[in-house]
């Protein structure tokens, strides 16, 4: 589905070179599904696996999928300001905060690295429908910054997190941002929830979708993003 999300900053760095497309082309063709269409999607039971290629001034994007916990996309997208895409996969939950239980999740993933790449590996977690925004980085570039000015610190599921809010002018944006990034780790997506809630930052709202992926801002030359295994509990 579109993102009405986040800008990151404008970049200006070198173009990367040419990163491994015999890799996509090799994961594609022997997966279930892919798809280079701008809004590709494919169903795994209740998780949906998007493209998503949402922004303006974007390049090619292919995604492939075997399953909702192991899929990936190869995208080079020019490097420009701007984000391009949010390939994700997305649960939807339809709880309020109240009563939504001990949700958590876990992911391994694999990501590029050098000049020409922007990006940041993140949890989008929507509040009755789209009106309210919850962001959960785990990794990301020196180049990309959450929406909003930082709020505070604070510690949810056992780690640290900078805090950050403000809007992108179509719903309110609260982003957590980890203080030991990693692409191999577990988030207790309630505990972020229910601490919104508990301090007045956000009503007792129904958590809707709950997405993985990537926000893209620029993978010049073409990069592999890749999600080695992924759990959703609810």
């Amino acid at each position: 589905m579109r993102r009405r999300s986040l800008l990151t900053a404008a970049i200006a760095a070198p173009l990367a070179t040419a990163g491994a497309v015999g890799g996509l082309q090799s994961a594609a063709q022997a997966a279930a599904w892919s798809s280079s269409d701008r809004w590709g999607q494919w169903q795994d039971g209740p998780y949906t696996l998007y493209n998503n290629i949402w922004g303006s001034g974007y390049g090619y994007q292919s995604i492939w999928a075997n399953s909702y916990n192991n899929w990936g996309v190869w995208a080079d997208h020019p490097n420009t300001g701007g984000i391009k895409s949010y390939p994700n996969v997305s649960y939807t939950l339809g709880r309020n905060i109240s009563n939504m239980g001990n949700v958590s999740s876990s992911a391994n993933v694999s990501v590029p690295s050098g000049w020409g790449t922007a990006y940041n590996t993140a949890y989008d977690v929507w509040g009755n429908g789209h009106d309210h925004e919850i962001m959960i980085w785990t990794n990301w570039t020196s180049n990309v910054g959450p929406i909003g000015g930082f709020q505070t610190n604070v510690n949810l599921g056992g780690r640290g997190w900078s805090y950050y809010q403000g809007s992108n002018g179509a719903n309110p944006v609260y982003s957590f941002l980890a203080h030991s990034q990693t692409t191999d780790g577990w988030v207790d997506i309630a505990a972020h929830c229910r601490w919104l809630r508990d301090t007045g930052r956000i009503g007792n709202v129904r958590i809707d979708q709950i997405q993985f992926g990537w926000e893209i801002t620029s993978s010049a030359g073409g990069h592999n993003f890749n999600v080695n295994s992924y759990s959703l509990w609810t």
